[in-house]
């Protein structure tokens, strides 16, 4: 057990110390479906054609079956890639297989448009539609029409910013799916590192316009970035992009705060490397926040996970770069959002109280915000209501030594599989476990020894889940976090299992030298 403590201590250092590069994200489908649409050359992209079609499911749709509502998007995209696609080996037969997938599916946007749909659905969804209206037997596709009001919406917006300054300013957060109502290249320039909108699908959008239309200066700095963007996917196939890339603040800041989730981020064998990142964080934090990438746009979420981590970090950060996004007493994570976030919101209070600031109102959201067994499940920036629930539970234990929740505990402990993980889908994943760690962590600190002897024991259970689990270096292949699909973070990912297993092996070392019970 020890020399495996180690080696995650190990494992976690070189994680941090790789993240300078923009960040590590898995291959998208709907990315690289569009990117190669736009692509225009066939033949030249054959194994990212087969990659493709090599990620369809059984039912004809791409995306996980454990969770609808985010295959549209890919499906869709993947569609329309491949029709383009047809002497390609298995190309035609996908897009037989993917047409009576659409066709079949329920369409989630008949009536209203659900609260945790992917990001621009109102965008890229119809236009969709749009494309497909001329394809075999598309008048049995699903139209989404409550999108079609909200893209409306979007279009005038859009306009009437375009019309006041003619080029949108780089990372502006609509530049991010650009792909989708953008026709004129100098409406949008690409930023510092050669993307529009940190996204793949939009930057190949942008290139195949700028070509067209002789607009060619910048178009070198987009091919380096879509280079770039696929090497990020570790999938060794050009033309595989990630949904997002860079996310050289979002994967530091969040991995940060895991490794406090865990009891991890002043374990002396991370200090160096904690070190290097908080002072990046404390240098780039200015009185506008942080985004997800260091040319995006700020956002409410981001800007509150790097106070936090800069707070733990022992420094003193000004709460003004929070205030831009409070509307109320409610924090949206960009300006002009369709519904707030519960998980922006909880973040938001965990910086609030570790600044000592007021956060009534704040808190009040985030208690309200739960499900019938007092779980948080209403999120629109990751699938599984495990991770929510574990920054929930430790923003309102915040500087609460005695706060208790037993509704939250019981459900917690209900929802573990036979089998000792957690999962939000069909089977338990490492990931998710690993939330569940966290939240039973800060649990335990408040509980009487009956709550502590039931915590133990799913403890240990899940410990023996993730032992017969755990490679080392092994790539999280599971995507459940909300962009325009669900996507996989790989080294955010990797830092929450390697935190997770850490915390429930040093849990399992005290219960056994202390008895059934002990503190981690």
């Amino acid at each position: 057990m020890n020399a495996l403590s180690e080696q995650i201590l190990s494992e976690l250092r070189h994680l941090l110390s790789e993240m300078s590069d923009g960040g590590s994200v898995g291959p998208s489908v709907y990315d690289t479906a569009r990117a190669l649409q736009f692509h225009g050359n066939v033949t030249d992209r054959q194994d990212a054609y087969a990659w493709l079609i090599a990620q369809q499911r059984a039912d004809g749709g791409w995306g996980s079956a454990d969770f609808p509502l985010f295959r549209h998007a890919p499906t869709w995209a993947a569609l329309l890639a491949l029709q383009r696609a047809d002497p390609l080996p298995g190309a035609a037969d996908a897009v037989q297989a993917a047409t009576r997938f659409l066709q079949r599916q329920p369409d989630p946007y008949a009536h209203a448009v659900p609260e945790d749909a992917p990001i621009g659905a109102e965008l890229i969804l119809p236009q969709f539609c749009g494309e497909a209206a001329s394809l075999p037997g598309g008048m049995a596709f699903p139209r989404h029409p409550a999108l079609l009001p909200l893209r409306h919406a979007r279009l005038v917006k859009l306009g009437a910013e375009l019309g006041a300054m003619a080029t949108l300013p780089s990372g502006h957060p609509l530049l991010h799916s650009w792909e989708a109502w953008g026709t004129s290249p100098a409406a949008a320039c690409p930023d510092d590192d050669g993307s529009i909108g940190i996204s793949p699908a939009a930057t190949a959008a942008w290139r195949a316009h700028a070509v067209t239309q002789g607009s060619t200066p910048q178009v070198g700095r987009a091919d380096a970035y879509l280079q770039a963007a696929s090497r990020a996917t570790r999938s060794g196939i050009e033309g595989v992009v990630p949904n997002v890339w860079p996310i050289n603040v979002f994967e530091p800041c969040w991995s940060l705060y895991t490794l406090h989730l865990a009891g991890l981020f002043a374990h002396p064998a991370l200090a160096e490397a904690v070190r290097v990142i908080v002072a990046q964080l404390d240098a780039r934090l200015g009185v506008r926040g942080l985004g997800p990438a260091l040319h995006f746009a700020a956002d409410a979420d981001d800007t509150a996970i790097a106070l936090c981590v800069l707070c733990l970090a022992g420094r003193d950060p000004a709460v003004d770069a929070l205030r831009h996004f409070e509307i109320g007493e409610l924090f949206v994570t960009f300006p002009g959002e369709r519904n707030a976030s519960v998980s922006t919101n909880i973040h938001a209070l965990h910086a609030l109280r570790l600044l000592g600031k007021p956060a009534a109102g704040t808190s009040a959201y985030v208690e309200a915000n739960r499900n019938p067994h007092g779980l948080w499940d209403n999120e629109k920036w990751h699938a599984s209501w495990l991770y929510p629930t574990a920054h929930a539970v430790a923003a309102l234990a915040q500087g609460k030594p005695q706060w208790r929740d037993e509704r939250a505990l019981a459900a917690l402990l209900q929802a573990q599989r036979d089998d000792g993980g957690w999962g939000a889908g069909r089977a338990s994943t490492f990931e998710e476990t690993a939330y569940a760690l966290f939240a039973l962590h800060v649990m335990d600190g408040s509980e009487e020894p009956t709550g502590r002897r039931r915590i133990a024991q799913a403890v240990a259970r899940a410990l023996e889940w993730m032992l017969a689990r755990h490679a080392a270096h092994a790539l999280p292949q599971t995507p459940l976090w909300i962009g325009k699909e669900l996507f996989c973070p790989i080294r955010v990912v990797r830092v929450a299992e390697l935190a997770g297993l850490w915390l429930a092996l040093r849990w399992g070392r005290r219960v056994l030298a202390a008895g059934a019970g002990a503190a981690p």
